[in-house]
């Protein structure tokens, strides 16, 4: 995609300071757009971010904000347009794991992962429309995964805030696309991010092995899918989930 695909847009990252989230904002901003992003503080990587996407000539700005809490998902939101006058592009990507068989997951891990991963998706979704009806335009994309599509063993907890993600992205694509508003979800399969890095050699070599093109997928290869939903270039696609899994799943 040019530099100025998405001249003159405003998108708005959760989960935007690292990762898959680090990897979608500077796509963006090197597609023209002006990023806010958010995380749970800012820190190091927030500073360095927004110089990378300065080097661009875009504008960036971190937020420190919790996208599972309802309030602070308003403040956040309404603060962004205050700053930016406007948002275009919305990409609910915050999320965490924790991991465990059922028999033995704790109450807590299942709360903390719907929490972070689903309720954040409907607080930041729902801060955003408003602006999005009064323009009539909006590209929303919910970054799930392959495992709300088809399960896996241990993470019941993250595969059905996934699940749910899908199921939400269908059901406001239905809801907003008469004011159009587009909707749509992208479900990595196994990317090489900072929660993958602890898993063991065997552990990666076997997953390698059973995806067809026999390489882990890297945060760009999803900042690529993003920027395709954010722009024109999909004016006409809205309530899809695309597998972006280097064929692990068909």
């Amino acid at each position: 995609m040019s530099t100025d695909t998405l001249k003159g847009k405003v998108a708005i990252v959760t989960g935007g300071s690292r990762g898959i989230g680090r990897a979608i904002v500077l796509k963006l901003a090197a597609c023209g757009a002006d990023v806010a992003f958010s995380g749970r503080s800012l820190n190091d990587n927030t500073a360095s971010l927004e110089k990378e996407v300065a080097a661009l000539g875009q504008r960036a700005k971190g937020y420190a904000a919790d996208a599972g809490d309802y309030e602070a998902s308003q403040a956040f939101v309404q603060q962004v347009i205050e700053d930016f006058g406007k948002v275009d592009i919305l990409v609910n990507n915050a999320g965490i794991t924790r991991d465990n068989l059922l028999i033995r997951m704790s109450e807590e891990e299942w709360d903390a992962v719907l929490k972070s991963n689903l309720k954040s998706v409907f607080n930041i979704t729902k801060a955003v429309v408003p602006s999005m009806m009064r323009a009539r335009s909006g590209s929303i994309i919910n970054i799930a995964s392959v495992v709300g599509r088809y399960g896996n063993a241990g993470q019941a907890n993250y595969s059905a805030s996934k699940a749910g993600m899908i199921a939400f992205t269908k059901s406001i694509a239905q809801e907003f696309g008469s004011r159009g508003i587009r909707a749509n979800a992208i479900a990595p399969g196994f990317i090489s991010t900072d929660m993958t890095a602890d898993l063991s050699e065997e552990v990666l070599k076997s997953w390698t092995a059973a995806i067809p093109l026999k390489r882990a997928g890297t945060p760009e290869d999803i900042a690529k899918v993003v920027a395709f939903f954010a722009s024109d270039d999909s004016a006409y696609i809205t309530g899809q989930v695309l597998n972006v899994c280097g064929g692990m799943k068909m």
